[in-house]
């Protein structure tokens, strides 16, 4: 029996001006699985995720979230979503701007659980008190995942979301996608550290000059490109195809 998929892109263009951002882009993410997405910095990932939640239109192609168009809103019900640079409201507090999105993503979580998620990302109770702009940027990123790892929501779409995160701080995230996957939640990740793709992601794409230039696992991504780790694949990927658009 055929699933309908959370993600699914088919031939995906977008272009700002003369320049191509996305070109021909082809993917499909399933319920329950965790997708990562990699590349340069302006190789279009913010670009491909904005797109997805029809925060950019696109120029031509077929986006759909749980099988509904991206541009209607109900595709958009069970998806919580955090940008790769997060500002929010400067002038709320910690803890009223958690319950604003709480709300916002009609998520009703009791004091327990929001305190056991603070817990859990080492968020002190005494900075819910302090006023947003007083934070770090690891602070400030890690209010910002706290919401959606509350919202409840089956999709999470994350650019970049552990940055300006120390190293403890990763872990502590990493451990709540994991309990969040044994839910059936569902991530589209981007990320420049691709240590983390390769623990996290079922799946991957290299997104490249405005391209996909290979979608698989990880694993299969290394054996493909003779890398003993991910960084090693994803350098000889990008000089394969770069040695050939020179010829």
């Amino acid at each position: 029996m055929n699933t309908v998929p959370a993600i699914q892109c088919q031939n995906v263009y977008k272009s700002y001006s003369r320049q191509q951002v996305l070109e021909n882009i082809d993917l499909e993410v399933p319920k329950g699985n965790f997708y990562g997405l990699v590349g340069v910095n302006g190789s279009g990932k913010s670009t491909m995720i904005k797109a997805m939640l029809d925060l950019v239109s696109i120029d031509d192609g077929l986006i759909s979230l749980f099988g509904k168009s991206h541009r209607s809103v109900s595709s958009r019900e069970q998806v919580a979503y955090l940008p790769d640079r997060f500002s929010p409201p400067v002038h709320l507090k910690c803890k009223d701007f958690i319950q604003y999105m709480l709300e916002l993503h009609s998520s009703r979580q009791s004091k327990k659980e929001i305190h056991e998620m603070l817990d859990a990302l080492e968020l002190d109770r005494k900075t819910m008190e302090s006023s947003v702009g007083r934070l770090s940027k690891g602070m400030t990123q890690k209010l910002g995942l706290t919401s959606c790892l509350l919202s409840r929501k089956s999709l999470l779409i994350l650019d970049e979301p552990m940055s300006g995160l120390d190293p403890k701080a990763r872990v502590l995230f990493k451990k709540q996608l994991f309990r969040l996957k044994e839910q059936g939640t569902t991530l589209f990740f981007s990320s420049h550290v691709l240590a983390d793709v390769d623990e996290l992601a079922d799946k991957m794409a290299v997104l490249h000059k405005s391209r996909i230039l290979y979608e698989g696992t990880s694993t299969e991504f290394k054996h493909t490109y003779n890398g003993t780790n991910l960084e090693d694949a994803y350098i000889n990927c990008v000089n394969t195809v770069e040695c050939l658009m020179v010829l």
